[in-house]
């Protein structure tokens, strides 16, 4: 019998986790693999919005506004930030790694400035790849400042970033570690007549007190497991209702992504029959996740474990109604996305999710969730994956272990 330990027991418990951030040499090489890339496809410059590109290629973050600003990466030469004037002041304590600062005050036009700029460094008929994030609010000003040379970014930067080096993946480690501590902790934790509402302030609490950035928690009980993203109100857990704790958080920009599903109480043979045939898919996708084979191939192996136990067949429910996976890293959700029709071969250095979701709308929905990443002979999971019903945090020695 576990003992139950109640919230404010564990969130004292907790502390802060450490990694390494990654270092500036590393940036170096990012920059130098996109720019090699980039003259490859004939391409002279590539925008990086405020959005996690930059942060990826260049090391700092921005936030989002009604303002363009982020950085032109030419196929040659330094990089250039774009920055509204007033703003340059606090960028320049932002900046990772050097660069040329280029503004522009409020009555200008800074689509203009970023052609011009495109054209100095890459010449008057180079083409500017804009970064996938880029609004169309931004794109399409651009866009017709280039005089229509534009093309998608997202084939030269999504090569570099879906491949994490050994930093990437000992940040990430570090984070699904911590949240599959806050994982369990809610599993200990849970009462009868605790809300959705509590358990998601406990579960960003725990990872203020771990020392991340929460980024997302939810609590589902009972009936609204079924539906993937949940319903618009809270629930009160009672004994028997099916629990589904969904949660990440973020460590120096990289994101942790994890989901447990069980039962508070004693299971029926219903729930635990559904649990079984989810945990067998589970299982089937992280056997098929071979390097070189496409990523499609781990979507069809779950898909085609719970069509055999009569689920489906396909995106019908009951069964799985979304995608299996989806790749993680400075994005919560980003390539290689886990699907059918994704052709791209599994290579080490790779990270993503393995949810195959089971679905019984009206009744009940289970989603083990779990991250790998592709070592040299093949997956590996980030934390121990869940192999009981009973007991989904059985494997704590093998954490303990890998710490």
């Amino acid at each position: 019998m576990t003992e139950t330990i109640d919230f404010d027991r564990a969130l004292a418990s907790f502390r802060p986790v450490t990694a390494s951030p990654i270092e500036g040499r590393e940036y170096d090489a990012r920059l130098a693999a996109l720019q090699a890339a980039m003259r490859k496809a004939g391409v002279g410059a590539v925008w990086l919005d405020a959005a996690s590109s930059l942060a990826y290629f260049c090391g700092h973050a921005l936030g989002l506004s009604e303002r363009i600003h982020g950085a032109l990466i030419p196929a040659q030469g330094e990089v250039v930030h774009v920055s509204p004037a007033f703003e340059e002041p606090k960028l320049r304590t932002l900046l990772r790694r050097p660069g040329r600062i280029a503004t522009w005050e409020e009555d200008e036009d800074p689509y203009a400035l970023i052609a011009s700029e495109t054209r100095a460094q890459a010449g008057p008929n180079a083409l500017l790849a804009l970064d996938p994030a880029t609004p169309w609010l931004f794109a399409a000003p651009l866009s017709d400042a280039m005089g229509g040379k534009v093309c998608p970014a997202k084939p030269l930067i999504s090569g570099l970033r879906q491949v994490k080096s050994a930093a990437e993946i000992a940040i990430i480690q570090t984070a699904m570690t911590a949240s599959w501590q806050v994982q369990r902790a809610v599993w200990r934790g849970l009462r009868a007549g605790v809300s959705t509402l509590e358990t998601c302030a406990f579960i960003d609490a725990a990872h203020v007190a771990l020392g991340m950035q929460p980024l997302f928690s939810a609590a589902q009980f009972g009936e609204a497991t079924a539906y993937p993203h949940g319903v618009p109100h809270p629930q009160v857990l009672q004994q028997g209702d099916m629990v589904l704790i969904d949660l990440g958080a973020t460590l120096h920009g990289y994101r942790s992504d994890i989901t447990r599903s069980y039962v508070f109480g004693t299971p029926t043979p219903r729930q635990r029959a559904l649990w079984e045939h989810e945990r067998a898919a589970h299982a089937a996708a992280f056997a098929a996740a071979r390097i070189g084979a496409p990523c499609e191939d781990v979507d069809c192996a779950a898909r085609d474990s719970l069509t055999a136990a009569g689920f489906g067949p396909g995106y019908k429910v009951p069964g799985l109604p979304h995608r299996t996976g989806h790749g993680l890293g400075l994005d919560i959700h980003e390539d290689p996305f886990i699907v059918k029709g994704n052709k791209t071969p599994l290579a080490p250095g790779m990270c993503f999710s393995i949810e195959p979701m089971l679905c019984v709308y009206g009744e009940c929905g289970i989603r083990l969730e779990d991250i790998v990443y592709m070592g040299a002979q093949g997956p590996h999971w980030f934390c121990p994956p869940s192999t009981s019903l009973d007991q989904p945090f059985a494997e704590e020695e093998a954490l303990a272990a890998k710490v």
